[in-house]
């Protein structure tokens, strides 16, 4: 069995990695803050002391971490992953980066022979600690087969979405999609709380007919509880739609849906919301509408 490293034990990298230790696999891991490997380790993993350290006692290194600086710093720094890299490795990055900056990435791997796939992931934290993940993946349709087994162990859905970078690029296709859902379940929910009408009664009527998506069932419902903490941090989401942005840039891609879900969250950093949750761009409407969905 392949002995794997993991690198990034943040919210969704220490679920993810404990189960590729109930797998069974080896595992060896690696975090910037040290006390985050303890969890891990209690399950059965090794700690290591540096990304070079894990690539060294591994045939196959998995990253989630939180931009391409990161993944640049973990992979190819001074310390780096590919430091203890041997040819025939193979290295998997679960971030949400940029599909050029992974491009470029996989290409200083494979002048040392290291093989990569790019394999962001949504679900969030319960998806992480469940296994249950949905894992877009790019890459050598070959390489992807021999690593699906390790993708299962984390994932419920895997999906082989074609060449490098295209795992990434299907990534922001999932963020455009989950920014101006959220952004409509807040409008609309905002709206029939001003109308005056039983908003639990409209978001249950509403939640089981062609309106209904994981966004109006799941954070819409936490919206009527107020809670607003987060699954996914807007601080996150808004590196992610710079992501999207940079990429729409070079394709000559026009997103008007998706700039005006910016400038929302950008509301949001303002109002010092940038460690809550996606779900409170809801805040930035009950100021347009000058009402509270939750007293």
């Amino acid at each position: 069995m392949k002995r794997i490293g993991f690198i990034g034990l943040g919210l969704m990298g220490t679920g993810m990695s404990k189960n590729l230790v109930k797998a069974g696999y080896q595992v060896t891991v690696w975090n910037r803050t040290a006390s985050k490997m303890k969890p891990v380790v209690e399950t059965g993993a090794k700690a290591a002391k540096s990304p070079k350290e894990v690539a060294e006692n591994s045939d196959i290194v998995v990253s989630i971490v939180t931009d391409s600086p990161d993944v640049e710093e973990v992979l190819l720094g001074p310390k780096g992953a590919i430091h203890g890299a041997k040819k025939g490795d193979i290295y998997i990055d679960m971030s949400t980066i940029s599909p050029i900056a992974t491009r470029e990435i996989a290409a200083k791997l494979a002048e040392k022979g290291v093989e990569m796939l790019d394999a962001p992931v949504s679900g969030g934290v319960i998806g992480a600690n469940n296994g249950t993940l949905s894992i877009m993946v790019g890459g050598d349709r070959k390489v992807f087969k021999e690593c699906k087994p390790i993708l299962e162990a984390m994932g419920k859905t895997i999906t082989y979405i074609g060449g490098i970078g295209d795992g990434q690029v299907c990534k922001a296709v999932n963020q455009i999609l989950v920014g101006t859902t959220m952004l409509g379940v807040a409008e609309a929910l905002v709206f029939a709380k001003k109308a005056g009408v039983d908003v639990e009664a409209v978001h249950a009527a509403v939640s089981g007919g062609a309106a209904g998506s994981w966004q109006l069932t799941n954070n819409g419902g936490r919206l009527l509880k107020g809670d607003h903490e987060p699954g996914f941090k807007i601080k996150h989401y808004l590196k992610d739609l710079g992501i999207i942005a940079e990429t729409a840039k070079a394709d000559n891609m026009p997103l008007p849906a998706t700039s005006l879900v910016h400038q929302l969250f950008y509301h949001c950093a303002a109002e010092g919301m940038m460690d809550k949750g996606t779900q409170a761009v809801v805040i930035a409407i009950e100021k347009l509408a000058n009402t509270k969905l939750v007293e």
